[in-house]
């Protein structure tokens, strides 16, 4: 592939494919169906494979920072394409192409709008194959470049908070938590330009293939979505190498907005065992209690823990999770995916230790555990 044009069933693929992928983050579906349609409407936007550009081109990573399940969230299709202006008039060279900070419900899509407009294509390398909390997970690895200055820009907000733009440059840790305490002043969302690097940095340290995986992943939950989410399950599994874990009725959610995150946790029941999923922003971990109360893990991220709906066969995010739905959850190891160099280093898994609680690295280290 060099390159694919996109049209509306294509943005309706990468939208639920993105979703499934996202492991229950990267941005709600109706705001992915929107920019995806408005996207093909307003002009032609364009997939690119990072093979057709020359190893010192330079890509820059679009992003949507914030809570998915804040209710003030308010960005528009102008701040996506308003954080890409910010930051070329910051930069002034040319970008060769876009790349998406991960998948999920609009992060695959994103960049789509901003190709539209300004003809510059998106490139199938996103920072990472599936959705992830901190922008550290999505750097491929700037944070450990020394003396690396981190350039980002940010744009959003509106309605019934203020509309703020920006550009921050500081150290990659410093600047990602200002734009995080951007989108809580914004409302819960802000979208966001950021990182120049060169192509062959990203063929590296990115996910080349990230992006057309999910279009064909969505591509089964459209082609199956008639036959209900058990279907859709099987048939997503048999794709990535993933399998089911769990059909049940969701008995609990908890969900906590803290410094513009989603923490919490879902735990699903049917007549027998229970799953208990925690999540920050994504799915994190699920475990799988029996009832002589032994207690096993399915899944620890970065592997995927993905929830559909029983009845429909469409994917849900953490945001969307509530009490008494009858759920599908797919689980696929991260042997499945199509991750970022980041995905690899203990720092950034200790990180979802502290904030959850729950063992997380010597589930992903140490295979005696898995």
């Amino acid at each position: 592939m060099t390159e694919i044009r996109c049209d509306m069933s294509t943005a309706k693929a990468a939208v639920l494919g993105g979703c499934l992928l996202g492991g229950g983050g990267g941005g709600s579906k109706v705001q992915g169906f929107a920019l995806g349609g408005l996207a093909v409407q307003v002009g032609q936007p364009k997939i690119a494979s990072i093979g057709s550009l020359n190893s010192d081109d330079r890509l820059l990573t679009v992003a949507l920072v914030g809570s998915p399940a804040s209710p003030g969230s308010f960005v528009k299709p102008i701040h996506y394409s308003r954080s890409v202006e910010l930051l070329m008039e910051e930069l002034k060279f040319d970008i060769a192409g876009l790349i998406t900070n991960e998948n999920g419900a609009v992060a695959t899509i994103n960049g789509w709008f901003q190709s539209a407009i300004t003809g510059i294509p998106v490139v199938d390398a996103p920072c990472n194959g599936r959705a992830h909390p901190t922008g550290a997970m999505g750097s491929m690895g700037l944070d450990c470049l020394e003396n690396y200055v981190s350039v980002q820009s940010f744009a959003g907000g509106g309605g019934s908070h203020p509309y703020a733009e920006g550009v921050v440059r500081s150290t990659l840790n410093v600047a990602s938590g200002l734009i995080r305490q951007a989108s809580i002043g914004a409302g819960g969302f802000v979208a966001v330009a950021r990182n120049p690097v060169e192509a062959s940095y990203v063929q590296q340290h990115g996910a080349p293939g990230a992006i057309c995986q999910a279009i064909q992943v969505g591509q089964v939950i459209v082609d199956n979505m008639a036959v209900g989410g058990t279907k859709v399950a099987e048939e997503c599994a048999g794709l990535l190498g993933g399998h089911i874990a769990f059909v049940g009725t969701v008995e609990k959610v908890r969900l906590d907005t803290d410094g513009g995150f989603d923490v919490g946790e879902v735990v699903v029941k049917d007549s027998e065992n229970s799953l208990r999923m925690t999540f920050w922003n994504e799915y994190m971990t699920a475990d799988k209690k029996t009832n002589n109360n032994t207690q096993e893990r399915v899944a620890t991220f970065p592997d995927l823990i993905a929830t559909l709906d029983y009845e429909s066969g469409e994917p849900l995010t953490t945001a969307e999770i509530q009490k008494g739905q009858r759920i599908v959850v797919l689980v696929v190891p991260k042997a499945g995916l199509k991750l970022s160099s980041t995905m690899h280093r203990k720092d950034l898994l200790e990180k979802v230790e502290s904030v959850l609680g729950e063992t997380i690295v010597d589930y992903v280290f140490d295979t005696s555990r898995r």
